[in-house]
């Protein structure tokens, strides 16, 4: 791979995918050989943390030496490297394809754009409640990693936020067990550890927002940033530290950040403009939908445009260079006409429709490696 190519998912072979079906096999649960090993364990805890790259741990793991200690080989999350495609590709097993949370925003039916983190009608001033016009489980029906160990006796929990508790994105991702409502470090690492606790098998998913909150808002790296991984450190330590007999706990992230400092702004440039019917995604990857007949024009005025600051091609392009995986029943039809993954400090930015987003020094969701590559960090307490 030139430094001129997008760094590819490793879809079936180490993928943010791939972390669930390696957790259930350790605990027993049927299914197909998976592609990462685990040591088998009566009890696991799965720890993601949101915005936690590989190649920003690299970088600072000064402040962060428990995780830093326990090594591994970085996996891939798959594109759009954003939070609800990731978490979707972990909840289920399954690449962006293969689950159909192909973009932050995306084309989900007719047309209208989808906000998949807020399950909500995208771009609009007062958005709408989407979750019975086009019900998560339908939307993204395979059947969660949570749901299967349920389903052979496995006591599941899953952990985060309070206001997440049948969210559109935890229906869609992460059905399945029992939800408990966290509202901080304490709470999430006491519940954790709680959810681990007594006889049988045990699985825990839990959820940690804020290092990815502070990277976009003050970037990665930053002082902010660095203390709060501290805590995060703290946390993980906390929380394996407590670990039962024949237990383990894996953390990974969903995606790294980069710092933008070029911005082109899709509401003010014609270039960007032009043909363009319906634009998803976030800054960092971008669905262009294009009016009837403009595919041509609008691709050459996005390269044009963008030059070398954006990798674009169009949806078939894109589906045979396994961007998005293998692809589910009607998944195409959410992708973009064109798909824009960005590079180096580039952002394609929406400065009327995402206002607060446009601003914010710290984004992802393109293939660099500084986005695509998140740790598998995996403590023990396995016979």
């Amino acid at each position: 791979m030139s430094s001129g190519d997008p760094l590819l998912p490793r879809y079936g072979e180490r993928s943010l995918a791939e972390v669930f079906p390696a957790v259930l096999a350790a605990l027993g649960v049927p299914g197909p050989a998976p592609a990462i090993t685990l040591p088998p364990v009566r009890a696991a805890a799965v720890l993601l943390v949101d915005g936690l790259g590989a190649e920003l741990l690299r970088a600072h793991a000064d402040d962060a030496p428990f995780l830093a200690s326990l090594g591994g080989e970085p996996l891939t999350v798959g594109f759009p490297s954003s939070t609800s495609i990731s978490i979707t590709s972990l909840g289920t097993g399954l690449p962006p394809g293969g689950h159909g949370v192909v973009g932050i925003s995306f084309r989900a039916c007719g047309d209208a754009l989808l906000d998949s983190l807020k399950w909500t009608t995208y771009g609009e001033p007062e958005p709408a409640d989407l979750r019975e016009i086009l019900p998560p489980e339908q939307v993204q029906p395979a059947p969660t990693a949570l749901e299967r160990a349920a389903a052979d006796g496995v006591r599941v929990t899953s952990v985060g936020p309070r206001a997440f508790r049948g969210s559109g994105l935890t229906r869609a991702a992460l059905r399945g067990g029992q939800y408990r409502g966290v509202l901080a470090l304490g709470d999430l690492a006491a519940e954790a550890v709680d959810a681990l606790a007594g006889p049988g098998r045990r699985l825990c998913y839990g959820y940690h927002a804020d290092l990815d909150t502070l990277g976009h808002v003050h970037g990665p790296g930053s002082t902010a940033w660095r203390y709060q991984l501290r805590q995060i450190d703290r946390l993980a330590a906390t929380i394996a530290d407590q670990l039962p007999p024949d237990a383990l706990l894996a953390v990974t992230g969903d995606h790294g950040m980069v710092q933008v400092t070029r911005r082109y702004d899709a509401d003010q440039l014609t270039a960007l403009r032009l043909g363009v019917r319906l634009l998803g995604g976030d800054p960092r990857a971008r669905h262009v939908y294009v009016q009837e007949g403009a595919l041509d024009e609008v691709q050459a005025a996005w390269r044009e445009t963008l030059g070398d600051d954006a990798w674009i091609v169009t949806r078939d392009e894109a589906v045979a260079a396994d961007w998005f995986g293998p692809l589910g029943p009607h998944v195409a039809e959410r992708i973009g006409d064109l798909v824009v993954a960005l590079r180096g400090s580039a952002g394609v930015v929406r400065t009327v429709a995402e206002p607060v987003l446009a601003g914010l020094p710290g984004q992802h969701g393109s293939l660099t490696a500084e986005e695509q590559l998140v740790p598998l960090l995996v403590a023990t307490t396995a016979r």
